[in-house]
């Protein structure tokens, strides 16, 4: 962030591509809320913990009636993989978040961890929170 004429200016940087694969998971995660197959609600790059300062995942799924966050996604490409992992693997334990995602958009692969097992080998794509695969929705 930075200051402009006494205006806060916040820089978000992300590909053209990085940004796609946020809006194709948004509007999907969206439409299920819609139809009626989930009651969490995505939001793009919102903070966790709107208290205070705090970091901010690419994806998350906010459960309003409870009141927490269920669900974090970090969009990233082959050279952010590690950074990232650690990353969601911190702010869920931080925040107590049950699901995170890390997805590698250049090489079309998905890294799941969940609090109580860690990362999740079998079908990691899938998130169990609105119980669909995330891939249906990245066309």
């Amino acid at each position: 962030m930075y200051y402009e004429n006494d205006i806060s200016i916040i820089e978000i940087i992300g590909s053209k591509q990085h940004q796609y694969i946020i809006v194709q998971l948004i509007t999907g995660l969206s439409n299920l809320r819609t139809d009626g197959k989930t009651n969490l609600v995505a939001y793009p790059e919102t903070m966790i913990d709107e208290s205070q300062t705090s970091p901010v995942p690419d994806v998350l799924l906010y459960d309003h009636e409870n009141e927490k966050t269920k669900v974090i996604i970090e969009i990233t490409h082959t050279d952010g993989v590690k950074k990232d992992i650690k990353k969601v693997v911190s702010l869920m334990n931080d925040y107590d978040v049950n699901e995170g995602f890390v997805y590698n958009y250049k090489q079309k692969k998905w890294f799941k961890f969940t609090l109580n097992e860690g990362e999740i080998v079998q079908n990691a794509s899938f998130c169990g929170a609105v119980l669909y695969d995330l891939n249906v929705f990245l066309v």
